[in-house]
């Protein structure tokens, strides 16, 4: 029995010993008087493109799959299950698209014959598929001109792919000039598969335009507005800008399909509808139903922006096309539109409606000027044709409006010949903000922490404007969400927030992705036609984003910055508005480290509160099954003193943050 004792005591001691060699061997020091650097309110913010459906078929609510028949193919979506083309004295009746003008922007409509009085139909497939939930409503609206015969009603009816009705309205057609007609279905299931199905009662001729469906319950509670979950996941970010359109689709396969802002503003049933640009770009998923009907223009991502409390961060043409597809340039000579295309994007946002494009703007419903104070130009190009493009936009924006700053960008990769050329032209013609990407593996993120460590506090300042660690490599179908990428990114950002002096703006990317209609992996947030969550990515975005704090505090092991010592990474803040001292620390080692931290240069709090992002093993992913299976979990720890005593889990991003007295 006294054997026993002895041996537990001794066993104990050595624990103990461990326990403190541990805690003494990561000892921080934070030093929480001195501010370093101020954080910018810009320093965590989102990246939008239309990738992954994540547009139509996504953010932007419409149901309607091709509502105006102006894809390329004009009836895709739409199908006739009654019809018999191949016998035509049988056939209940038939829709043709009928090309009325190869001008303006809206060239085609549906002319619909109907020869049996008892049922041709239509049906819409949505986006994969309609998303309808128990007891909402869903407003329909369309244009119909009634040409001949005695057509007496338009029933529009949810149904199941066992043809079962679950919500109907109907219309009744009175007039030959083209008029508006609306109604509102209930639903009375909740269905992640449905379809809209459109049956014509009598006979006759009737032409179709801009049939839309959108649900009642949108974000905001716009009139056909934006997907409420999704727009929220955003919200919880609390980011400090959103960056727009794109990306790739800002420069367009060819300068024809690149994205021009003017067409995506006004009367939301006049814009052109057009092909998106990663319909077919990766043979791994081709999507030839991609378009773009820009119901989600500049005006609605101006308006969103506003909406989640961030700083509009537009992207426009240089006049070159993707440099890995075309490469297209536009003459210098005839760069002058593009440029104008800049200067009156800014009148746009910023314009009294006495101005021509703040009118527009006005008119659309928001007199009030959007604040814009960003704009960038170009998205990944690189070499002396950038260059030589952007220094006409710097020239003429600058001359026009001096306070706006200019978002420029180094081409797609964060080293190499491209990015050295890039970022010494760059630096000799003053740019503000150079745009930097990185997708990368999730070693090289941890790798990379001391990135800024070195970069000239003078200028350019950087935009982080596009990274996200690839579980496979960049552009594979088979990256995941997974823990180890996702630990391995708050690793390098604690890296970016100790030098916000210079990274002065960041963003994962891409962020939206439908589960059935992916493009690129991986993503921030995945969501079907009902659902949405976020990835072990988005927690750690959001955790960043929710902690930025206002100054930035040095946090030192051995005097030295965290960056990877025993598998730790460290960033630290204070918070001058809720007078809080907050720490990001990550680590990246396979067992727990206890970790002693010393805070010196003001009072603190007793108690504080941890709050602890982990998952189970570096494969871990969140998933519509357990959208939170990876997600932040809080408890309370002490203080002792000025001294906190924590254990740090494997494989953990923890937040601690203490009250100032």
């Amino acid at each position: 029995m006294k054997s026993n004792l002895i041996t537990k005591i001794i066993l104990c001691g050595l624990l103990l010993n461990g326990f403190l060699a541990s805690a003494q061997k990561n000892n921080l020091q934070v030093d929480v008087a001195k501010t370093v650097t101020k954080i910018q309110p810009t320093m965590y913010g989102v990246f939008f493109e239309d990738i992954n459906f994540a547009a139509d078929g996504g953010l932007y609510a419409e149901m309607i799959k091709n509502r105006s028949f102006e894809f390329l193919f004009p009836m895709m979506g739409w199908n006739e299950p009654k019809s018999d083309r191949h016998k035509l004295n049988t056939q209940s009746g038939i829709a043709n698209v009928i090309q009325y003008s190869q001008k303006g922007t809206n060239h085609n409509y549906c002319r619909v014959t109907i020869n049996d009085a008892y049922g041709y139909e239509l049906i819409n497939e949505g986006f994969r598929g309609m998303g309808i939930k128990k007891d909402l409503k869903y407003n329909l609206s369309l244009k119909a001109s009634k040409i001949s015969g005695n057509i007496s009603k338009i029933k529009f009816q949810f149904i199941d792919k066992d043809n079962k009705v679950l919500g109907e309205t109907s219309i009744v057609p009175i007039s030959k000039d083209w008029s508006n007609y609306t109604g509102q279905l209930t639903s009375s299931a909740t269905e992640a598969k449905a379809k809209l199905k459109i049956t014509f009662e009598g006979n006759g001729v009737i032409d179709l335009d801009n049939i839309s469906l959108f649900p009642e319950d949108t974000w905001a509670g716009r009139k056909n507005g934006l997907r409420k979950d999704l727009v929220q996941l955003l919200y919880d970010l609390k980011p400090g800008f959103l960056r727009f359109p794109g990306g790739c689709i800002v420069e367009g396969r060819t300068l024809a399909e690149r994205y021009q802002w003017k067409k995506s503003v006004g009367n939301v049933e006049d814009r052109e509808t057009a092909v998106n640009r990663w319909n077919m770009e990766f043979a791994h998923r081709p999507a030839p139903d991609y378009f773009q009907s820009f119901g989600l223009g500049f005006f609605e991502y101006f308006q969103l922006s506003e909406d989640i409390g961030a700083s509009p961060l537009p992207i426009l043409s240089c006049g070159m096309a993707c440099q890995f597809n075309t490469g297209q340039l536009v003459p210098m000579d005839q760069l002058d539109p593009y440029v104008q295309d800049a200067l009156d994007l800014i009148e746009f946002a910023n314009g009294g409606s006495e101005t021509a494009w703040g009118k527009v703007r006005a008119d659309m419903g928001h007199p009030k000027p959007f604040n814009l104070k960003f704009i960038g130009v170009g998205n990944e190009q690189w070499g002396p044709d950038y260059i030589e493009r952007f220094k006409v936009f710097q020239k003429a924006i600058k001359a026009k409006y001096p306070n706006i700053t200019i978002v420029s960008g180094t081409g797609p990769f964060p080293d190499g010949d491209f990015y050295d050329y890039g970022m010494t032209e760059l630096k000799k013609l003053n740019a503000e903000i150079v745009d930097e990407h990185y997708y990368k593996d999730p070693a090289w993120f941890r790798k990379n922490v001391t990135r800024y460590d070195n970069y000239d506090r003078k200028g350019p300042k950087i935009f982080a404007g596009e990274y996200a660690a690839q579980s496979v490599a960049i552009a594979s179908p088979n990256n995941k969400n997974n823990w180890e990428c996702a630990f391995s990114e708050a690793a390098f950002m604690t890296g970016m927030e100790r030098n916000a002096e210079v990274v002065q703006l960041t963003s994962y990317a891409p962020l939206l992705a439908h589960v059935e209609g992916w493009q690129w992996t991986p993503d921030m947030i995945w969501f079907n036609n009902l659902q949405s969550y976020g990835t072990p990515n988005y927690y750690v975005q959001k955790l960043f984003s929710n902690n930025k704090g206002t100054d930035l505090i040095n946090i030192t092991l051995d005097g030295k910055a965290v960056t990877g010592q025993n598998d730790l990474f460290a960033s630290a803040v204070k918070d001058m508005n809720s007078k809080e001292v907050i720490l990001k620390i990550i680590n990246a080692a396979a067992s727990d480290q206890n970790v002693a931290i010393d805070l010196k240069g003001a009072q603190l709090d007793t108690k504080g509160m941890a709050v602890v992002l982990k998952g189970e093993g570096l494969n871990d992913e969140n998933s519509f099954a357990t959208p939170t299976k990876i997600s932040p979990k809080e408890s309370e720890f002490k203080l002792k003193g000025n001294q906190i005593q924590y254990n740090f889990l494997a494989y953990s991003v923890t937040v601690l943050k203490i009250k100032m007295k």
